[in-house]
C-alpha cells in the first residue's frame, strides 16, 4: 500500500445459499478487481436460504447480503423499520415454484390440496405459500408440508418415487439439481411458477444494513457498481463466470451450475421490467402491490412504504444498467 493510501473497507457478505452459478457476478467482481477499485474487500459466507439471509443482515451479523426481497418486506411488516434495505434488485421475476412429477395427476395449483409437499427449512417458496394460495384460490391449510434438509439432488428422486406429491424451491435450483441427479427436468417435472400466478412478487436483491447505507453511502454505491460490472461480464461470458464459481468451490457440478446460471439469466432476470428500468431498479407501484399482498395474506397490520424496503440512491445510472436480458412480451 502506498504512503497515504486508505486501507480497503472490509465488508462481510452473506450469500443466499452455498456457492452456486447464480452468484457468479460477485466472484467476478472480486477476481477482476472491481471491488478493489472501489476500495472494498469482501468476505463471503455461504448462506442456508435466501429468506434467512435477510434477518442475518438486519441483525448486523453481516454488512451486506444477497437475499429475498419478500422476506425483507415481511420483516418490516411484522416488526417495524428493519435494519436492512434492498439496494440492487437482480430478479425481475419471482424465482419460486412448486414442482410436481410431470407424469403425476396434479395439473393445476388447486389440485395441491390434500397433498404432501417437501421443503427445505426456511425455503422462500414455502414461506410465500400464503401469497401463492391467495392468488390461486388454494386453501393452504389443506396442504401438508414435510421439512427435509437433504440436498435437492437427493430429494428429487424420492419425489418422483412417490415420497411426496411436490416440493418447494427455486425453478432453476430444482432444474440444476435434477441434472445433478441424472433426471431430465423438462420431461420429469411440472412447475407451478409463482412468477406466473403471483406476478407482483420480486425475488433476489442485494441488501445492506441501514446503518451502512446511511453512514457510508459511497461504500454501498461502490459495492453496487462493482457487482453491476460483474453482472455485465457474466452475461458476456457465462463459461468464464462458471469457472469463477468453480474456483470458489472446485467440487461443484459445472454442467448443473452452468444450466442454473443460464436459466436464471433467461428466466428470473428476463422480465420486461428489465428493459424498461434496467436490472437493479424496481417499480414502486409493483413493489407496493407486493407489500399489500404479503400483509393481507399473512395478516400483518403494518404496510411499509416502498422506499423503506428499497433505496435506489445507489443504483448505476440508467445508461450503465443491464437491459439486454428482457424477453419479448407474449400476447
Amino acid at each position: 500500500m502506498s504512503a497515504g493510501a486508505r486501507p480497503p473497507r472490509r465488508l462481510r457478505m452473506i450469500l443466499n445459499t452455498f456457492v452456486s452459478g447464480p452468484q457468479a457476478w460477485f466472484f467476478l467482481a472480486d477476481e477482476r478487481g472491481y471491488l478493489r477499485e472501489e476500495g472494498i474487500e469482501l468476505a463471503f459466507t455461504p448462506g442456508d436460504t435466501a429468506a434467512n439471509a435477510v434477518p442475518k443482515v438486519a441483525a448486523g451479523d453481516f454488512d451486506v447480503g444477497y437475499g429475498d426481497m419478500n422476506a425483507l418486506i415481511e420483516l418490516a411488516a411484522r416488526g417495524g423499520r428493519a435494519n436492512a434495505v434492498g439496494v440492487f434488485a437482480t430478479f425481475t421475476s419471482s424465482p419460486y415454484t412448486i414442482a410436481v412429477p410431470a407424469a403425476g395427476p396434479i395439473r393445476a395449483p388447486r389440485e395441491l390440496e390434500g397433498r404432501k409437499l417437501a421443503s427445505h427449512p426456511n425455503d422462500a417458496a414455502m414461506k410465500m405459500l400464503p401469497e401463492f394460495a391467495r392468488a390461486t384460490g388454494l386453501d393452504p391449510a389443506r396442504i401438508a408440508i414435510e421439512i427435509s434438509s437433504e440436498h435437492h439432488r437427493d430429494m428429487l428422486p424420492r419425489l418422483l418415487a412417490g415420497r411426496w406429491d411436490g416440493m418447494f424451491g427455486f425453478v432453476n435450483t430444482l432444474r440444476s439439481a435434477a441434472i445433478e441427479a441424472g433426471i431430465d427436468p423438462q420431461a420429469s417435472l411440472r412447475f407451478f411458477e409463482y412468477r406466473v400466478h403471483v406476478p407482483d412478487l420480486y425475488g433476489m436483491t442485494l441488501l445492506a444494513t441501514r446503518h451502512l447505507a446511511e453512514t457510508e453511502p459511497d461504500v454501498v454505491a461502490g459495492f453496487v457498481r462493482a457487482v453491476n460490472r460483474g453482472l455485465a461480464d457474466t452475461i458476456a461470458d457465462v463459461d468464464a463466470a462458471v469457472e469463477a464459481v468453480a474456483r470458489r468451490d472446485p467440487k461443484i457440478d459445472r454442467a448443473a451450475n452452468q444450466a442454473r446460471l443460464a436459466g436464471t439469466l433467461a428466466l428470473e432476470m428476463a422480465g420486461m421490467e428489465g428493459a424498461r428500468l434496467g436490472i437493479g431498479e424496481v417499480d414502486d407501484a409493483r413493489l407496493g402491490r407486493a407489500i399489500d399482498l404479503i400483509g393481507t395474506a399473512k395478516g400483518y397490520p403494518r404496510r411499509p412504504a416502498p422506499d423503506e424496503i428499497f433505496d435506489r440512491r445507489f443504483l448505476p445510472p440508467p445508461a450503465a444498467r443491464i437491459r439486454s436480458l428482457a424477453r419479448p412480451e407474449i400476447g
